[in-house]
């Protein structure tokens, strides 16, 4: 399937989602990637499918969800592959802007090194960079790469192309219990993260069945160490989970919207305490989420943070 959606998403709003990869055809094979391992694994730009193809099918998909009063926000390049091994992605992207909807690109960034993934990337609207380790023994690990891929080549990439690309750009670093939340490992990157110029860093973990049954998220004690490392060196961290729900609307019901929160970032008990006096509640509705393992408490530099549990 080439298009699908529109899927709800908080990073991109109503996404319609285009495969420009066949099935696994991938420059990693990420031991949490809810596909499973790689099929076929190269770091050789190819023509997959024609361009116009993917004009004539995207095109079909936004008439029928425009005749159905729908809204699109983005049409994203969210392959069961790497995007950028598409050679024809920025040719894509020039047809798919005469739209008027904006294009995004999810990449895994291990080609952007290179200077034509560079300026297909430079036409996208919003580009999202995954960074889930700075340390070379750590990346073949988690993101167990192609063979000729080399790290140093890759973060020199981002740096240069976050310094001149004019888009939207985000990051993500996928988060693997015993891989990469130790503090050194985090502090690592969220070090390099800050000479990134980047409107938003997202911490994920994974949610469905990985490649690897050894593959588990860090208890919730290290998602929120995680997010404090990241808050001192970046200006916008959020979590970034599968629930793509309705997440900062007021909804009135006073349980939800504090599952909503917490699921974005931890809240500190003086927040939680500010919450519940607006809304003329009690201490007991936390006690209560706690009891039921809705919420987690945890403990940073001294301070109480409430997560919701993942």
């Amino acid at each position: 399937m080439i298009v699908f959606g529109p899927v709800p998403s908080r990073r991109l709003g109503r996404s319609v989602g285009i495969n420009n990869i066949p099935a696994k055809v991938c420059s990693y094979s990420c031991v949490y990637c809810q596909l499973g391992r790689s099929i076929k694994m190269t770091e050789e730009r190819k023509e997959f499918f024609s361009p116009r193809e993917i004009f004539e099918k995207v095109n079909e998909k936004i008439k029928k969800i425009k005749t159905k009063g729908g809204k699109i926000d983005y049409l994203t390049f969210v392959p069961d592959g790497e995007p950028t091994l598409d050679r024809n992605l920025g040719t894509e992207i020039d047809l798919l802007k005469k739209t008027g909807i904006k294009v995004a690109v999810i990449t895994n960034a291990s080609l952007i090194w290179r200077e034509d993934v560079q300026s297909d990337l430079m036409k996208a609207d919003l580009v999202s960079l995954k960074i889930d380790a700075v340390d070379k023994e750590v990346w073949r690990k988690i993101d167990r790469p192609y063979a000729t891929l080399n790290l140093d080549m890759i973060l020199k990439g981002i740096m240069q192309f976050s310094m001149k690309y004019k888009g939207k750009l985000i990051t993500e670093t996928m988060l693997v219990k015993g891989l990469n939340d130790t503090p050194k490992c985090l502090e690592e990157i969220s070090g390099f993260l800050r000479g990134v110029k980047a409107a938003a860093a997202y911490i994920s973990i994974p949610t469905r069945p990985p490649a690897e049954k050894y593959v588990f998220p860090p208890d919730e004690e290290k998602i929120n160490l995680a997010y404090q490392i990241f808050g001192k060196n970046l200006e916008i961290v959020e979590y970034l989970i599968d629930y793509e729900g309705n997440k900062f609307d007021t909804t009135g019901e006073l349980k939800e919207e504090i599952l909503n929160i917490t699921s974005v970032h931890p809240m500190k008990k003086e927040a939680v305490q500010e919450l519940l006096e607006k809304a003329d509640e009690n201490w007991n509705l936390i006690e209560e989420m706690l009891l039921k393992q809705e919420l987690v408490e945890t403990i940073y530099q001294g301070e109480t943070f409430y997560l919701r549990k993942f």
